[in-house]
């Protein structure tokens, strides 16, 4: 039995023993790859290219349980349908998703921005609107900028009241990419 063997059956043994909490993998992506976090809730965390997957795992034992363990078999669905987005044959994802790493007006603003439907766009003060106070437009920002589940919670879609961009925690060039992909910036 080789390594990468052992280690699914260990993941296999501790998820059928309930002692599995946190699920992690990666995935590849047009932009390098993902990490991957799921919870039996759902998915829980994607780390972006270059954000450090040393540290969303630490982040993931400190914040949600010290119990994480690879286990790509747990993830196979968030990867597929992550490969049907990048492809363009997605368009809604279908996935659970776990809100434990956001809480209050960042977890209403974040629903907000998973309403958001493909191709389109909003603003930050929309979304801070929808999450139940249109004046928090920097807390909606800061929401989108701290959002554990990017791609999926589609946090690209938010846009400057002006139409800027704004940021992104993959860069500029991910987020332009990703509405370019959706059809909502012009190529």
């Amino acid at each position: 039995m080789n390594e990468a063997q052992l280690k699914e059956r260990v993941a296999e043994r501790a998820a059928a023993e309930g002692i599995l909490d946190v699920s992690y993998t990666t995935a590849d992506s047009p932009f390098g790859p993902l990490l991957l976090a799921a919870t039996r809730r759902g998915v829980v965390r994607i780390g972006l290219p270059g954000q450090g997957d040393e540290a969303l795992l630490e982040e993931l034992a400190a914040r949600v349980s010290p119990r994480v363990l690879e286990a790509p078999d747990q993830l196979d669905e968030a990867r597929r349908e992550l490969d049907l987005y990048f492809e363009g044959r997605l368009r809604d994802f279908g996935l659970p998703l776990d809100w434990q790493l956001s809480k209050d007006f960042r977890r209403r603003a974040l629903r907000a921005v998973a309403r958001i439907p493909y191709g389109g766009t909003r603003t930050y003060m929309e979304v801070a609107k929808s999450a139940g106070n249109e004046r928090a437009v920097r807390a909606a920002g800061t929401a989108c900028g701290s959002n554990p589940i990017p791609i999926v919670v589609p946090c690209h879609r938010v846009l400057r009241t002006g139409g800027g961009l704004g940021g992104y925690g993959g860069g500029l060039p991910m987020k332009e990419s990703l509405l370019r992909l959706e059809g909502a910036l012009d190529t």
